[in-house]
């Protein structure tokens, strides 16, 4: 072969390598000259050409792979660059590390401080859950060995490889993925290893040193984004908890001047002489929606609203919760503020309808407060006012009553200055209420006598009241009415009149004493009644002497029956009455069959009038029955010898 066709053949080499040709178009070169007949030196000259051409091909291909993985390795970088959220970071980092090796899964484990181990975040290409799943603590398996150390990990194959430490929960993880061939990379940032990154097939494979400096670099840039969209992100949350502080700050001082204007103005209606119901129609205008205050009985009630079905349970659920707390509470559309003075509750605020307002806030429930502060010192101050009244009304009573104050001349003006005039007709009533509590009974007699307007007070032991009206009858069963009602006892009440100036009031009271003794003799407790409802007991009361004559008028036929016949009428007509008339419980009494009491009380009828058993019949016999045996000279029912 000539020099001329062995420059030839270079050039073929040349252009073979120009178009990237493949290695067997590079061998049928020295084949083409072999069979051209060239001599063994020209041949080996063209053989050493081909393997340089064949070298340098390999150098070729290499640097433009480089070049290629290092454009993708840029192109890369600037798109982790440009992401801001971690997730979708950490996402797009296994997609194109799975990308750059061509490897069948790629899968980033990050450390977990507070469990001091590694845990898979996110994978790209993993089809088992209990893979996905695994936790590494830090030296366990390949991805812990590399937390650990900070240096990659390459293995051809997983499971034959005893350069690491295996445990029975990654191994059955890793298995249940198949997973053969792993590298593992470090992600750094400075000194600290944030996590691991991952490329893993599911084949025995060998790793080249290129490509684990690829996936180094890789996840150079990684660590760099992962830690540049976490501080992204704690810089916006940073801002973003800056912004709601500011925001709060805002809202907070308005809520201070509004309450502060609101304060102002509920001291300004206190300075200017308004009242309790004033500084609630004030709450309602300053908050919105429906103010009410419930004082004593109201405030521990179910409040009476019937427009809303849902309000009973809310008023009850903020007024418990109001309680415990001793601040005000909302429920729903239901604010229950307690209205206190130190632990003395003295009522509730309630505040309903005032989320129709969109802007309602806490500061609402501040206003609230100290509205509920205001209303509780002028609740105070009303109280102390009238305990002062009540205790000026008490001395007054008692002073009328009095035989001992010589200037008696004054007290119809002293009573006159307390509303009361006692020129027009009052009624002495004088009442009984065993068990009750005082402090509660004082308020409630102190209520009734200041709306009459009248008066009040403790006479020698005893309640009274001193009440304008001309039905002393009337009188003392509207006190046992009220007054019972007000304390829950029982209530026994005599009363006189009418009488006007005060030496008539002062007999009065007198007869009203004697008619409430008089009741109980009679058995009438619970009772009101005045002593010209006593029959007789009205002349006893006004000082008669004709006991006897009233018994002899009232049950004598009962009397005289009994000691002529030697009969027990009047012991069964006692009997009789005490058992509330019953003919069961009154033959038990006598020990009689219940025909002989049915006889018996046929002849009482026949004796006394068929009205024997109406009620003032009743208590004309009643009486008569006790003032036979009480007063001596009562006549009896003993037969005579």
């Amino acid at each position: 072969m000539d020099p001329v066709r062995a420059v030839v053949a270079v050039r073929t080499l040349l252009d073979l390598l120009h178009r990237e040709a493949p290695a067997s178009e590079f061998e049928r070169v020295v084949a083409d000259a072999r069979a051209a007949g060239a001599d063994a030196a020209l041949l080996a000259e063209v053989e050493a050409a081909q393997g340089t051409a064949l070298r340098l091909r390999d150098v070729l291909q290499e640097r433009r792979r480089r070049e290629a993985e290092l454009a993708a390795l840029n192109s890369t970088a600037g798109d982790l660059a440009a992401l801001r959220d971690p997730d979708l970071v950490l996402q797009a980092i296994v997609n194109r590390a799975r990308s750059l090796l061509g490897t069948d899964t790629a899968y980033i484990s990050l450390h977990d401080p507070a469990a001091g181990d590694t845990y898979l975040r996110v994978t790209a290409g993993s089809i088992s859950t209990r893979f996905q799943r695994l936790r590494l603590a830090l030296g366990e398996g390949i991805g812990g060995l590399v937390a650990a150390l900070g240096t990659p990990y390459v293995t051809a194959d997983y499971f034959a490889d005893e350069r690491f430490r295996h445990t029975h929960v990654i191994d059955e993880g890793v298995r249940d993925e198949g997973l053969v061939a792993m590298l593992a990379v470090p992600l750094q940032v400075g000194d600290t290893v944030i996590g691991v990154l991952f490329a893993s097939d599911r084949r025995p494979r060998v790793f080249r040193p290129t490509e684990v400096s690829l996936l180094c670099s890789f996840a150079a840039h990684a660590a760099v984004a992962i830690d540049t969209a976490n501080l992204l992100k704690e810089t916006r949350s940073a801002l973003a908890e800056l912004a709601e502080a500011n925001t709060r700050a805002r809202e907070h001082n308005a809520a201070i001047e509004r309450a502060a204007a609101a304060h102002d103005r509920f001291t300004g209606l206190v300075l200017a002489g308004a009242g309790v119901d004033d500084v609630v129609r004030a709450v309602a205008d300053v908050v919105g929606g429906d103010a009410t205050l419930l004082l004593g009985e109201a405030a521990d009630g179910p409040d009476g609203r019937t427009d809303d079905p849902g309000f009973a349970a809310d008023f009850a659920a903020a007024r418990a919760h109001a309680r415990a707390t001793g601040r005000g509470a909302r429920v729903r559309s239901v604010h229950v503020v307690p209205v206190a003075a130190g632990t003395e509750r003295l009522g509730l605020l309630v505040l309903h309808g005032a989320d129709d307002r969109k802007d309602f806030e806490a500061s609402d429930t501040r206003i609230l407060e100290r509205a509920a502060m205001i209303i509780a010192l002028l609740l105070l101050f009303r109280r102390s006012v009238t305990e002062a009244e009540h205790r000026l009304r008490g001395e007054l009573l008692h002073d009328i009553l009095s035989e001992n104050v010589r200037d008696r001349a004054s007290l119809a003006d002293r009573a006159a200055r307390l509303g009361a005039d006692l020129t027009r007709p009052h009624v002495a009533v004088v009442v009984d209420v065993p068990d009750a509590d005082r402090s509660r009974l004082a308020s409630a007699v102190a209520h009734l006598a200041a709306t009459a307007p009248g008066l009040a007070g403790t006479v020698d032991g005893r309640t009274v009241l001193l009440l304008p009206g001309e039905h002393a009858a009337e009188v003392a069963r509207r006190v046992v009415s009220e007054l019972g009602t007000a304390v829950g006892r029982t209530a026994t009440a005599g009363s006189a009149g009418p009488a006007r100036g005060v030496d008539e009031i002062a007999d009065a009271y007198a007869q009203g004493g004697r008619c409430l003794d008089a009741l109980y003799a009679l058995g009438r407790r619970g009772e009101g009644a005045s002593a010209d409802e006593l029959g007789f007991m009205g002349v006893l009361l006004a000082g008669s002497k004709d006991v006897g004559g009233f018994v002899r008028r009232t049950i004598g036929p009962l009397l005289d029956y009994d000691r002529d016949r030697r009969a027990e009428l009047t012991r069964t007509v006692e009997a009789y009455f005490d058992s509330g008339r019953s003919l069961t419980r009154t033959r038990e009494a006598l020990h009689v069959h219940i025909n002989t009491v049915t006889q018996r009380l046929e002849r009482v009828a026949g004796l006394l009038g068929p009205d024997w058993r109406d009620p003032e019949r009743e208590l004309q016999i009643r009486l008569a029955l006790h003032l036979r045996t009480m007063v001596p000279n009562a006549p009896g029912d003993r037969p005579q010898g």
